[in-house]
């Protein structure tokens, strides 16, 4: 299922990721599933939700695989915005040795304590070879950026930004890049489903409604974020697109191609950025 009918449990889902070309190197926020969860499921991620989600996992849709395709290489991914360290998220860390991986400080403690049986099974890990490659970021200072606090330059410039959007985990961020027509908003898993934006009646399909509810680690911050979102999309229309991690008709939309096929091979473009599907759920 896709995801559009609120009669339906099951949804299709992408695992979205932004590689930014700039004048340093690439940029790549998120990473979805890596080489090794491809190569190895049952030794990097959960049982449970292998069962429940049932990702799809092929090598040519990890976003290793569909940068070579651009013609580039792992060592040209300087650095990785992380949005949280879920498994769907953090899995392609590996892949890229060099680079060094922007997260918020507080979604490294949550994750790294390991406190309750979903924590075991959301954060792997089994995924955080490099972690002498983390540089993190405090939940305290950092600026103002369109009604949202705490925000945070990353040494990439005033044009990336990580954005606090805590609920989903206690360390999720959003990524903001802004573009010559304007910022788009990477919201991660602040939401799932795309009408959950809409500004007249938002509204979620119930099976990801239910995941949401499950995966929350503070329910109240979560439903705010998704209103400041909201609220963003109502004010900021025409400067901001928001879009979330796993939504597929989003993801259609800015990509401008099927979330079931690779990136089309091509020559380097300079100052661009391009939507990469990972393995799909």
């Amino acid at each position: 299922m896709d995801g559009t009918t609120t009669r339906s449990l099951r949804a299709r889902l992408t695992s979205h990721c932004l590689l930014l070309e700039m004048d340093h190197g690439l940029a790549l926020v998120d990473t979805g599933y890596g080489l090794r969860d491809v190569r190895d499921p049952r030794s990097r991620l959960a049982k449970p939700f292998l069962a429940m989600l049932r990702p799809e996992l092929r090598e040519e849709m990890t976003a290793l695989r569909q940068i070579e395709r651009l013609g580039f290489a792992a060592r040209d991914v300087r650095d990785i915005l992380l949005s949280h360290l879920d498994f769907d998220h953090a899995g392609g860390l590996d892949d890229f040795p060099q680079a060094t991986v922007h997260m918020l400080a507080d979604e490294i403690s949550s994750a790294s304590a390991q406190l309750t049986v979903l924590d075991r099974m959301r954060y792997r890990p089994q995924q955080w070879s490099l972690r002498a490659n983390w540089r993190s970021y405090s939940s305290y200072g950092g600026e103002v950026w369109r009604g949202f606090d705490k925000v945070h330059q990353v040494g990439l410039g005033p044009d990336v930004l990580l954005v606090p959007l805590i609920g989903h985990t206690l360390g999720h961020a959003g990524i903001a890049v802004r573009r010559e027509d304007g910022w788009l908003l990477y919201a991660a898993d602040a939401y799932f489903y795309h009408a959950e934006m809409s500004v007249a009646r938002p509204h979620c399909t119930p099976g990801l409604e239910l995941y949401q509810t499950l995966m929350e680690k503070d329910r109240g911050s979560r439903l705010r974020n998704q209103q400041r979102l909201r609220e963003l999309v109502r004010a900021h229309g025409d400067g901001v697109r928001v879009f979330c991690a796993h939504d597929v008709r989003e993801f259609e939309q800015l990509a401008g191609r099927t979330h079931r096929e690779p990136i089309r091979a091509r020559a380097p473009a300079p100052a661009s950025s391009e939507s990469l599907r990972g393995s799909s759920t």
